[in-house]
């Protein structure tokens, strides 16, 4: 990339902030460093003189973790046109992540790994949109992975044991402390109590082998449900 742009480096360590300094001198130099902030009362005076083409931002500023998020809204509704990229330190507050994406972020690199280099910054400036380094990559990847596993059990699981809706509705609510009384009564379950039991001893014939039935109640068999992806502990939701 030949075109330069200017770029404001919203940082409250000194010494990040001169190593990020030296990133761009030494690995970018069509990027003008116009700018640098140490918190949000810094940044929007500079904002005012002049308006950078990239922001780098720091979510972690003067001890809080939210502030770089509110800033990311601020900049993404006042200046639309300003690419903000955030690099981090906050390496297990994941939701603070989905929280400046939702923001508005362009991507996120975080302050590990291989740091900052030269393939974010051109890649956010290009246009793209959730650009991330390698250490984040690593993280989505295996967050995808295992939700593709998942779904993947839980499919070959309702073929194999042969689970419709309504085993599906009577196990999650189970799950959820009903009792069968109250699951009887729920709008999209059209069966009585009685019929609940005899689903329930089904559904235990099913989901165990010959020589383990005998005598499984109520917690065994949502276990066994939860442990065959039958059930998404993550999104229990109960029904009307």
């Amino acid at each position: 990339m030949d075109n330069k742009f200017n770029v404001i480096i919203v940082e409250d360590a000194k010494l990040e902030l001169k190593g990020t300094e030296e990133i761009f001198r030494s690995e970018i130099p069509e990027a003008c460093i116009i700018g640098t902030a140490m918190n949000e009362a810094e940044l929007w005076p500079l904002m005012d003189k002049q308006q950078p083409d990239l922001l780098l931002l720091d979510l972690g500023l003067g001890g809080s973790t939210t502030i770089g998020v509110e800033i990311c809204a601020k900049m993404k509704r006042l200046y639309k046109n300003v690419k903000v990229l955030i690099f981090t330190g906050e390496l297990l507050n994941e939701k603070l992540w989905v929280d400046v994406l939702d923001a508005g972020a362009d991507g996120i690199v975080l302050k590990t790994g291989e740091l900052l280099t030269k393939n974010e910054i051109r890649s956010v400036m290009s246009g793209k949109r959730f650009v991330f380094n390698q250490p984040i990559l690593e993280k989505i990847v295996n967050r995808f992975r295992e939700e593709v596993m998942r779904e993947y059990s839980y499919r070959r699981s309702v073929i194999e044991y042969d689970i419709d809706r309504y085993d599906e509705c009577f196990l999650k609510h189970l799950a959820l402390g009903y009792t069968k009384e109250m699951i009887a009564n729920l709008k999209n379950m059209p069966f009585g109590v009685k019929s609940l039991e005899k689903r329930q001893s089904d559904l235990v014939a099913r989901l165990f082998p010959e020589g383990e039935q005998r005598g499984v109640n109520v917690t065994r068999l949502v276990v066994r449900a939860i442990e065959l992806h039958l059930i998404d502990v993550e999104n229990l939701e109960a029904d009307e």
